[in-house]
């Protein structure tokens, strides 16, 4: 028997609802329960990104309104956004731990945009000018996704998203490329993991080795301003390594050389400076890294990752 979209979705949002109450110490009632809708006049903050006033445009008798503590939620089906909110609450919490950081004074508040109709998603790549194969967008401090209630989603593409948006709120100047991008894939695998875990599985990060003939050279890394659409792969699984790799080497140091970073400071400065003692040169951190990145490419553990 094939269950309707409104059970399965009540389920995930049953199970998360259960695994966040206990994270958090709370009775399961106080999570329990669907986004309250939430007219438009009555937001508390709107969207000053033109991309949100053309996706309303679409179909616009079919949107509703929400808002939970960080952000607020456009879209058709409560079943829908309901787990989507309890999961980007829970994401935020994840990478604002990750950042050891504490929500900006003042902050706004990001806006969520959730198409459910694919024909409806094409029509905004149109008027966003977006790629085809665009499954999802963060543009200055918005989120839209496509979530076809009808396919079940268990990747860790929110997480990421999510983290671009925290990172944003942040330094909303902008990191560079290969950080902004690989410091979601980071954190968002470690949240997705941290879900698993919660349910009984046995889960860790997947961190994906690569061949040392195919490293993008550090300096050509670091220098990019978006992925190669040749090498888009390997550029996401390079970045969430070197930003691991960073991590893994000092914690504290790798949040200065965000900060570095995030005032746009160059890289090779700024790391030997942080990283002092480390690494006495950028070449011999290159060393160091690509050793690293490769680490186990083509063995047994690489495949269980991959799985």
């Amino acid at each position: 028997m094939r269950l309707p979209p409104e059970f399965l979705y009540g389920s995930v949002l049953l199970t998360i609802s259960i695994l966040l109450a206990a994270a958090e110490d709370l009775p399961v009632t106080t999570v329990v329960g669907a986004l309250p809708e939430v007219e438009f006049s009555n937001l508390s903050q709107r969207d000053p990104n033109p991309l949100g006033e053309k996706a309303l445009a679409i179909n616009p008798e079919q949107w509703k309104h929400g808002e939970t503590e960080h952000f607020i939620y456009h879209f058709v089906h409560s079943y829908v956004v309901t787990p989507i909110s309890i999961e980007a609450e829970f994401h935020y919490r994840a990478v604002a731990k990750e950042l050891e950081r504490e929500q900006p004074p003042g902050d706004t508040k990001a806006h969520i945009y959730i198409f459910e109709r694919p024909e409806d998603w094409q029509q905004f790549q149109a008027f966003g000018n977006l790629e085809r194969w665009t499954g999802g967008i963060q543009s200055q401090g918005s989120l839209f996704i496509q979530r076809n209630p009808a396919y079940k989603f268990s990747s860790n593409v929110l997480g990421h998203e999510i983290a671009h948006l925290v990172l944003h709120r942040f330094y909303a100047d902008g990191v560079p490329c290969w950080l902004n991008e690989g410091f979601a894939q980071y954190v968002s695998k470690g949240a997705q993991a941290s879900y698993q875990r919660a349910r009984g599985y046995i889960a860790k990060p997947r961190s994906q080795a690569i061949a040392a003939r195919d490293l993008i050279p550090l300096p050509t890394l670091v220098a990019m301003t978006h992925p190669p659409s040749d090498r888009v792969e390997i550029f996401y699984d390079e970045s969430e390594r070197l930003v691991r790799f960073l991590v893994l080497t000092d914690k504290p140091s790798f949040l200065a050389l965000l900060d570095a970073l995030g005032q746009h400071q160059p890289f090779e400065t700024a790391l030997l400076r942080i990283y002092a003692g480390k690494f006495s040169s950028v070449a011999m951190f290159e060393e160091k890294f690509r050793e690293y990145a490769s680490k186990d490419f083509g063995t047994s553990t690489q495949q269980a990752n991959r799985e």
